[in-house]
């Protein structure tokens, strides 16, 4: 009888728990939804959902690749929220959000205004693009604080960025950040260029119509001259808080490629200056040649990329995605790190 008792509670008990992170995943799925419904209009669930796998879809979206998306663990996981970077889309964000998955995390990778679009020229000559992105990063994270009261931050090359900027503003809602290319500092050509007078417009007149449609269906074909003057305002405004006193307290995870001619690694360097918590430096070696956009690339990501190679510009060096050699030691030292130095 007693046996026949225990089995009863414990099967009540698992009942209990999986309702509780059904109602948990329903919550946040729905906010999630709704908040991309106001910002594409129409929206639905994409086929290629799952049990874990929650992504919304829209028509104004160039396919499915492009759609915002969440890995939901357990109900009481912590979470991270993992930004894409500029002119790309959650796909770049995926491989390691599947690392992140793995570590117990829930993972949020949202879309930033103005990405992912079949029509983006509107958007991308937008004034208040940069302060529209920091806006909608920290809608993220206020849904993601309401699932859970242990929230990361990471992204890619412009999320890196967003990630720290958000941080140095709302310091009490993160536990730690998370690096890869991240963009603290930018070509020094871009870099000088952006202090001229009327810059932005003669950056407006050079994007001209700005194009979506590339060899890559996963982003768009090259980044907007006005929205990288964008970024460049955002990482000078990081660099004035952090020379005038901030510090960052929380771990901070870092993985940059030596080769990196988009965002030097110098930027990445001087940031950890300023990091009074632990810290990781992944650094991919000079010989590697690994460029910017690759450092996220495992072999499983480049062949669902679905990049077509005859209608890429070949003179370009970087033009032809490549797998990172060292993506998979670069994620056993992400996994390390998030599953000692954060839960710690």
């Amino acid at each position: 009888m007693k046996s026949l008792f225990n089995l009863v509670c414990l099967t009540a008990t698992l009942c209990f728990s999986a309702l509780a992170v059904g109602q948990s995943q329903f919550a946040l799925n729905q906010s999630f939804a709704e908040l991309y419904e106001q910002e594409l209009g129409s929206t639905q669930k994409c086929l290629s959902s799952s049990a874990n796998r929650y992504a919304v879809c829209s028509p104004a979206l160039r396919g499915d690749g492009n759609a915002p998306f969440i890995l939901f663990q357990q109900a009481d996981s912590p979470i991270v929220v993992l930004t894409h970077g500029l002119s790309d889309s959650p796909f770049f964000v995926s491989a390691i959000a599947d690392e992140l998955y793995h570590s117990g995390y829930t993972v949020i990778a949202p879309l930033l205004p103005g990405h992912g679009l079949k029509n983006a020229d509107v958007a991308m000559e937008d004034e208040q693009l940069a302060e529209r992105w920091q806006a909608h990063l920290a809608e993220v994270v206020e849904l993601a604080l309401q699932s859970s009261d242990k929230v990361v931050l990471g992204g890619f090359s412009t999320g890196g960025a967003l990630s720290v900027d958000y941080y140095l503003s709302n310091p009490d809602n993160v536990q730690g950040i998370l690096l890869f290319s991240g963009a603290l500092a930018l070509n020094g050509n871009v870099e000088s260029l952006s202090k001229f007078w009327g810059i932005k417009t003669l950056a407006k007149l050079l994007d001209g119509d700005y194009q979506t449609n590339g060899p890559n269906p996963q982003k768009y074909p090259k980044v907007a001259s006005f929205a990288g003057l964008e970024l460049m305002e955002l990482i000078r405004s990081i660099r004035e808080r952090l020379e005038e006193g901030a510090r960052i307290d929380v771990p901070v995870f870092v993985a940059h490629s030596q080769a990196d001619q988009t965002t030097p690694i110098e930027g990445v360097q001087d940031l950890l200056t300023y990091v009074d918590a632990d810290n990781t430096f992944y650094v991919i070696d000079e010989q590697y040649q690994l460029c910017h956009a690759d450092l996220v690339v495992n072999r499983l990501l480049l062949e669902k990329m679905d990049f077509d190679k005859s209608r890429a510009d070949l003179s370009e060096t970087c033009a032809i995605p490549q797998v990172n050699p060292q993506f998979f030691p670069m994620a056993r030292a992400l996994r390390g790190f998030v599953e000692f130095a954060l839960q710690n």
